[in-house]
């Protein structure tokens, strides 16, 4: 098994080590009958990546910019709309 990587019952038995590399070494992940099942990560990388994926840097950085203050006509779908399968 590579590093970082740890059966579920190996994690569970010495969850205070996951923590613990998990913070100092980075994301540990835990196998569930020897497939990925979680990783483990610590609070501020968590924090960091959910800023991130949120746009709000992108929708800050494009009000602040010059054409921040254009007002853009939003056009909107009137016509039918139909089922899709998926």
């Amino acid at each position: 098994m590579r590093a970082g990587t740890w059966k579920l019952e190996d994690a569970k038995a010495r969850f205070s080590e996951v923590v613990r590399r998990a913070r100092s070494e980075g994301p540990q992940r835990v196998t569930l009958r020897g497939k990925p099942a979680v990783v483990v990560i610590d609070a501020a990388t968590y924090d960091q990546d959910r800023l991130r994926r949120t746009g709000q840097h992108i929708v800050a950085a494009l009000a602040a910019s010059p054409p921040g203050e254009l007002m853009l006509d939003r056009p909107f779908v009137t016509g039918p709309v139909r089922d899709v399968e998926l």
